[in-house]
């Protein structure tokens, strides 16, 4: 059947910004202190997911919410299943932003606000290549079933649900990453260092917060701290500022001194495209005379884990020909007097290394330190042969659809759906030189960028399926 697919979507770009709008208008981060037995991670996910079975109902489809954690569309018959993974939940608005983050706004050709990359632009791109072909008369040779997860951004408790009910699929693609192809994705596993809340020096610390999310360079930090001596500790936080990457405040009150830093968001899989705030803030800090449990704190964070995304202070350097770097992110600090404090540490790591080796060079460099180190979850490396037909069809679609004959797929540091299936892969939407806001202030994504996304997916669904 000939299809003229980029002709076909460019049909479809004023409903396509339309759904957008509708999707982008709901902050869908989880929140655990909302959650109740209607809604287990918060309103936003559930009502995200409503919303987006709510356009596939629409146009038709048969949809299935499996208790506002997951829920698919599905389309077509055969004895094996395609399945497309996106997600509807996104990172927390932030600060920093100069649009609202869930207001869909376009501006010199991008589409801003909190999604529109990561993932419900690319997903309902995806949508759509599955409409093109529902609207077309296809009936596809396989049944397909696009997947919509709710927590793709903490602990992925949406798609665990859906594995726990439905059949695995083993075969599809996730539109959660970037193009030309993801066909291999490294570990993934965090560990947070818990701390007590004693105070002992000269100067105490009395709060600390920096972070989100352990995938997410924290772009803001903020600490209250008394010193005996708050006019030189100004200065030289004034002086620190003059020779560092980031910006910041520092304000003096009955209760001591407020310090604010802000560096730079970025996504945790490549920590070095972001200026953490929370270790620059502790790099600082930790010049004075701190005691106890906040100078163990400020220690790990500021000279075993600040600015060194590789974690060589650590011991734990290691590099994989196929998968590239062991990579760090220091994700969530948060230190007070009363409660205590913790560090959380997210590594990205290739094959040759794993949880066990990261434990040890965690427990070398705190050796001396009263210390708890607790292990999170853990995604072991994943990888499908470029020589699988799931690799070359996909390549194929995307070569002829952009004419770069020489793109070839990759393997990356992020974690996408495509990991849960022995033969899936990660699929786009962002394409090469298009900057990645990703989990940023001022996320965008080029909306004829979408809409070629869009077109492409619809190719590729259907030749997968034909």
């Amino acid at each position: 059947m000939a299809i003229d697919w980029q002709q076909l979507s460019e049909q479809y770009r004023e409903d396509y910004i339309a759904d957008l709008t509708t999707l982008v208008g709901i902050d869908s981060a989880r929140d655990d202190s909302k959650a109740t037995a209607d809604y287990p991670l918060g309103p936003g996910p559930a009502k995200a997911l409503i919303a987006f079975l709510g356009l596939a109902e629409r146009d038709g489809f048969t949809v299935k919410n499996l208790d506002n954690l997951v829920g698919y569309v599905e389309f077509g018959e055969g004895d094996e299943t395609l399945a497309i993974l996106g997600h509807a939940d996104t990172m927390p608005g932030g600060k920093g932003w100069h649009t609202d983050p869930f207001t869909l706004t376009k501006k010199d050709g991008n589409l801003y606000g909190r999604g529109t990359s990561d993932d419900k632009g690319p997903a309902l791109a995806a949508y759509y290549g599955l409409k093109m072909m529902k609207d077309q008369g296809i009936k596809p040779t396989k049944k397909i079933r696009f997947i919509i997860g709710t927590d793709e951004e903490s602990d992925w408790t949406g798609m665990h649900h859906y594995l726990d009910l439905e059949p695995a699929p083993t075969l599809g693609f996730s539109p959660d990453a970037e193009f030309p192809l993801i066909n291999g994705e490294k570990g993934n596993v965090t560990f947070e260092s818990h701390f007590a809340g004693a105070n002992g020096g000269s100067v105490t610390l009395r709060d600390f917060q920096a972070g989100l999310r352990e995938n997410m360079v924290p772009r803001d930090a903020e600490a209250t701290v008394e010193t005996p001596d708050a006019d030189q500790m100004m200065a030289d936080f004034k002086t620190f500022l003059a020779d560092a990457p980031v910006t910041g405040t520092v304000e003096q009150d009955a209760a001591g001194l407020h310090f604010e830093v802000i560096g730079k968001a970025a996504h945790g899989m490549e920590p070095k495209n972001g200026i953490n705030a929370g270790t620059y803030l502790a790099h600082f800090l930790t010049t004075y005379d701190f005691g106890g449990d906040a100078e163990d704190f400020l220690s790990l964070l500021a000279h075993d884990l600040h600015d060194d995304s590789r974690a060589h202070k650590l011991g734990l350097a290691f590099t994989d020909e196929v998968m590239g770097d062991l990579t760090m992110n220091v994700g969530i600090m948060t230190f007070t007097a009363d409660k205590g404090g913790l560090i959380n540490t997210n590594f990205r790591y290739p094959t040759g290394i794993g949880a066990a080796e990261i434990l040890v060079g965690l427990q070398k460099a705190t050796a001396m330190m009263n210390v708890e180190i607790n292990q999170g979850r853990e995604m072991v490396p994943h990888y499908v042969d470029p020589s699988d037909p799931i690799v070359t069809t996909l390549m194929d679609v995307y070569r002829q659809q952009t004419g770069d004959t020489d793109a070839q797929p990759e393997v990356v540091g992020g974690g996408t759906y495509g990991r849960l299936m022995k033969r899936g892969v990660a699929f786009g939407a962002l394409f090469p030189g298009t900057q990645d806001t990703m989990h940023q202030a001022d996320e965008f994504q080029p909306e004829d960028d979408l809409i070629k996304a869009m077109s492409i997916y619809g190719q590729a669904t259907y030749e997968l399926t034909k």
